[in-house]
Protein backbone atom coordinates (compact mmCIF):
# COMPACT_ATOMS: atom_id res chain seq x y z
CA UNK A 1 0.00 0.00 0.00
CA UNK A 2 1.01 3.62 -0.48
CA UNK A 3 1.25 4.11 3.27
CA UNK A 4 2.02 0.51 4.27
CA UNK A 5 -1.14 0.45 6.37
CA UNK A 6 -0.03 3.41 8.49
CA UNK A 7 -2.47 6.20 9.23
CA UNK A 8 -1.22 9.23 7.36
CA UNK A 9 -1.34 12.65 8.96
CA UNK A 10 -3.07 15.57 7.28
CA UNK A 11 0.32 17.21 6.72
CA UNK A 12 1.74 14.08 5.06
CA UNK A 13 -1.25 13.93 2.74
CA UNK A 14 -1.06 17.60 1.79
CA UNK A 15 2.66 17.31 1.07
CA UNK A 16 2.24 14.32 -1.26
CA UNK A 17 1.94 16.49 -4.37
CA UNK A 18 1.25 20.07 -5.46
CA UNK A 19 -2.28 19.43 -6.77
CA UNK A 20 -5.13 17.33 -5.38
CA UNK A 21 -7.75 16.52 -8.04
CA UNK A 22 -11.25 17.31 -6.79
CA UNK A 23 -13.54 14.80 -8.47
CA UNK A 24 -17.29 14.45 -8.86
CA UNK A 25 -17.76 10.75 -9.60
CA UNK A 26 -21.13 9.89 -11.13
CA UNK A 27 -20.40 6.23 -11.91
CA UNK A 28 -18.46 3.99 -9.54
CA UNK A 29 -17.23 1.96 -12.52
CA UNK A 30 -15.08 4.95 -13.47
CA UNK A 31 -13.27 5.01 -10.13
CA UNK A 32 -10.51 2.48 -10.80
CA UNK A 33 -9.61 3.59 -14.35
CA UNK A 34 -9.61 7.19 -13.14
CA UNK A 35 -7.26 6.35 -10.27
CA UNK A 36 -4.94 4.49 -12.63
CA UNK A 37 -4.93 7.42 -15.06
CA UNK A 38 -4.05 9.85 -12.26
CA UNK A 39 -1.32 7.53 -10.98
CA UNK A 40 0.14 7.20 -14.48
CA UNK A 41 0.38 10.99 -14.55
CA UNK A 42 2.18 11.18 -11.21
CA UNK A 43 -0.78 12.08 -8.98
CA UNK A 44 -1.04 10.07 -5.75
CA UNK A 45 -3.89 11.81 -3.90
CA UNK A 46 -7.49 12.20 -5.02
CA UNK A 47 -10.47 13.86 -3.34
CA UNK A 48 -13.80 12.28 -4.29
CA UNK A 49 -16.56 14.69 -3.30
CA UNK A 50 -19.66 13.36 -1.56
CA UNK A 51 -21.85 15.06 -4.14
CA UNK A 52 -22.97 11.87 -5.84
CA UNK A 53 -24.36 8.49 -4.89
CA UNK A 54 -21.30 6.82 -6.41
CA UNK A 55 -18.75 8.61 -4.23
CA UNK A 56 -18.36 6.17 -1.34
CA UNK A 57 -18.36 3.11 -3.59
CA UNK A 58 -15.74 4.83 -5.76
CA UNK A 59 -13.54 5.43 -2.73
CA UNK A 60 -14.02 1.81 -1.67
CA UNK A 61 -12.93 0.51 -5.07
CA UNK A 62 -9.91 2.79 -5.35
CA UNK A 63 -8.75 1.86 -1.85
CA UNK A 64 -9.09 -1.85 -2.63
CA UNK A 65 -7.80 -1.95 -6.21
CA UNK A 66 -5.39 0.99 -6.54
CA UNK A 67 -3.83 1.25 -3.06
CA UNK A 68 -0.97 3.37 -4.42
CA UNK A 69 -3.51 6.21 -4.57
CA UNK A 70 -4.40 8.00 -1.34
CA UNK A 71 -8.17 8.31 -1.73
CA UNK A 72 -10.23 10.59 0.44
CA UNK A 73 -13.50 12.46 0.41
CA UNK A 74 -14.54 16.07 0.03
CA UNK A 75 -17.82 17.79 0.88
CA UNK A 76 -17.83 16.00 4.23
CA UNK A 77 -20.57 17.83 6.13
CA UNK A 78 -21.52 15.64 9.11
CA UNK A 79 -20.06 13.18 11.58
CA UNK A 80 -21.99 10.44 9.76
CA UNK A 81 -20.21 11.44 6.52
CA UNK A 82 -16.85 11.18 8.27
CA UNK A 83 -17.59 7.71 9.60
CA UNK A 84 -18.87 6.54 6.21
CA UNK A 85 -15.71 7.71 4.47
CA UNK A 86 -13.52 5.86 6.96
CA UNK A 87 -15.62 2.70 6.60
CA UNK A 88 -15.24 2.91 2.81
CA UNK A 89 -11.46 2.90 3.15
CA UNK A 90 -10.93 6.62 2.66
CA UNK A 91 -7.70 7.92 4.17
CA UNK A 92 -8.75 11.53 4.74
CA UNK A 93 -11.79 13.80 4.79
CA UNK A 94 -12.12 17.42 3.72
CA UNK A 95 -14.99 19.65 4.76
CA UNK A 96 -15.97 23.03 3.28
CA UNK A 97 -16.44 24.42 6.79
CA UNK A 98 -16.32 23.42 10.43
CA UNK A 99 -18.84 22.42 13.08
CA UNK A 100 -18.57 21.25 16.70
CA UNK A 101 -19.98 17.85 15.71
CA UNK A 102 -17.34 17.36 13.02
CA UNK A 103 -14.59 18.40 15.41
CA UNK A 104 -15.84 15.88 17.98
CA UNK A 105 -16.02 13.06 15.42
CA UNK A 106 -12.55 13.83 14.08
CA UNK A 107 -10.89 13.91 17.51
CA UNK A 108 -8.81 10.75 17.70
CA UNK A 109 -10.79 9.45 14.72
CA UNK A 110 -9.53 6.83 12.28
CA UNK A 111 -8.73 9.34 9.51
CA UNK A 112 -7.63 12.98 9.52
CA UNK A 113 -10.11 15.77 8.88
CA UNK A 114 -8.99 18.86 6.97
CA UNK A 115 -11.64 21.46 7.77
CA UNK A 116 -12.37 24.44 5.58
CA UNK A 117 -12.08 28.05 6.71
CA UNK A 118 -12.59 31.42 5.01
CA UNK A 119 -12.00 33.92 7.83
CA UNK A 120 -9.47 34.57 10.63
CA UNK A 121 -12.09 33.78 13.27
CA UNK A 122 -12.81 30.38 11.74
CA UNK A 123 -9.07 29.76 11.54
CA UNK A 124 -8.66 30.60 15.23
CA UNK A 125 -11.46 28.21 16.15
CA UNK A 126 -9.87 25.40 14.12
CA UNK A 127 -6.46 26.11 15.63
CA UNK A 128 -7.97 26.11 19.12
CA UNK A 129 -9.26 22.58 18.43
CA UNK A 130 -5.79 21.44 17.33
CA UNK A 131 -6.12 21.69 13.55
CA UNK A 132 -3.09 23.15 11.79
CA UNK A 133 -3.77 21.85 8.24
CA UNK A 134 -6.76 23.59 6.71
CA UNK A 135 -8.66 23.99 3.48
CA UNK A 136 -9.02 27.63 2.41
CA UNK A 137 -12.42 27.76 0.73
CA UNK A 138 -13.76 29.27 -1.44
CA UNK A 139 -10.26 30.48 -2.20
CA UNK A 140 -10.78 32.98 -5.01
CA UNK A 141 -14.03 34.36 -3.58
CA UNK A 142 -12.54 34.65 -0.07
CA UNK A 143 -9.60 36.84 -1.07
CA UNK A 144 -7.31 34.44 -2.89
CA UNK A 145 -3.55 34.82 -2.79
CA UNK A 146 -3.62 38.18 -1.01
CA UNK A 147 -5.79 36.81 1.80
CA UNK A 148 -3.41 33.89 2.33
CA UNK A 149 -0.45 36.25 2.44
CA UNK A 150 -2.24 38.32 5.08
CA UNK A 151 -3.05 35.22 7.17
CA UNK A 152 0.55 34.03 7.22
CA UNK A 153 1.76 36.76 9.61
CA UNK A 154 -0.55 36.06 12.58
CA UNK A 155 -0.85 32.33 11.81
CA UNK A 156 2.62 31.11 10.77
CA UNK A 157 1.98 27.48 11.83
CA UNK A 158 -1.02 26.94 9.58
CA UNK A 159 -0.68 25.01 6.32
CA UNK A 160 -3.32 25.51 3.66
CA UNK A 161 -4.82 23.65 0.72
CA UNK A 162 -6.75 26.35 -1.16
CA UNK A 163 -9.74 25.14 -3.19
CA UNK A 164 -12.44 26.96 -5.09
CA UNK A 165 -11.68 28.83 -8.27
CA UNK A 166 -8.22 27.28 -8.60
CA UNK A 167 -7.24 26.57 -12.19
CA UNK A 168 -4.24 25.57 -14.26
CA UNK A 169 -3.76 29.27 -14.97
CA UNK A 170 -3.61 30.53 -11.37
CA UNK A 171 -2.40 27.53 -9.35
CA UNK A 172 1.25 28.62 -9.49
CA UNK A 173 0.36 31.88 -7.73
CA UNK A 174 -0.97 29.85 -4.80
CA UNK A 175 1.80 27.25 -4.80
CA UNK A 176 4.41 30.02 -4.53
CA UNK A 177 3.16 30.90 -1.04
CA UNK A 178 5.06 29.54 1.97
CA UNK A 179 1.86 28.60 3.83
CA UNK A 180 0.39 26.62 0.91
CA UNK A 181 1.39 22.97 0.55
CA UNK A 182 -0.94 22.08 -2.33
CA UNK A 183 -4.08 23.22 -4.10
CA UNK A 184 -7.30 21.44 -4.92
CA UNK A 185 -8.78 21.69 -8.38
CA UNK A 186 -11.25 20.05 -10.72
CA UNK A 187 -9.48 20.83 -14.00
CA UNK A 188 -7.37 17.63 -13.93
CA UNK A 189 -10.34 15.24 -14.01
CA UNK A 190 -13.45 17.19 -15.06
CA UNK A 191 -16.75 15.29 -15.25
CA UNK A 192 -16.92 15.45 -19.04
CA UNK A 193 -13.57 13.65 -19.45
CA UNK A 194 -14.50 11.06 -16.84
CA UNK A 195 -17.86 10.42 -18.49
CA UNK A 196 -16.13 9.91 -21.87
CA UNK A 197 -13.49 7.67 -20.33
CA UNK A 198 -10.77 9.90 -21.76
CA UNK A 199 -8.11 8.55 -19.43
CA UNK A 200 -5.20 9.56 -21.68
CA UNK A 201 -6.13 13.24 -21.50
CA UNK A 202 -6.60 13.00 -17.73
CA UNK A 203 -3.12 11.44 -17.46
CA UNK A 204 -1.67 14.30 -19.51
CA UNK A 205 -3.34 16.88 -17.29
CA UNK A 206 -2.07 14.98 -14.25
CA UNK A 207 1.51 15.10 -15.56
CA UNK A 208 1.32 18.89 -15.81
CA UNK A 209 -0.28 19.19 -12.38
CA UNK A 210 2.18 16.85 -10.68
CA UNK A 211 5.04 19.02 -11.93
CA UNK A 212 3.36 22.13 -10.56
CA UNK A 213 2.54 23.48 -14.02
Amino acid sequence: MANNGKKLSALEILHTGPVVPVVVLRNADHAVPLAKALLAGGIRVVEITLRSAAALEGIRRISAEVPEIIAGAGTVLTSDDLRAVAQAGGQFAISPGLTPALFAAAHDGPIPLIPGIATPSELMLAQERGFTELKFFPAEAAGGVEMLKALHGPFPRITFCPTGGISQENCKNYLSLSNVSCVGGSWIAPPELIEKGDWDTISELAVNAASGN
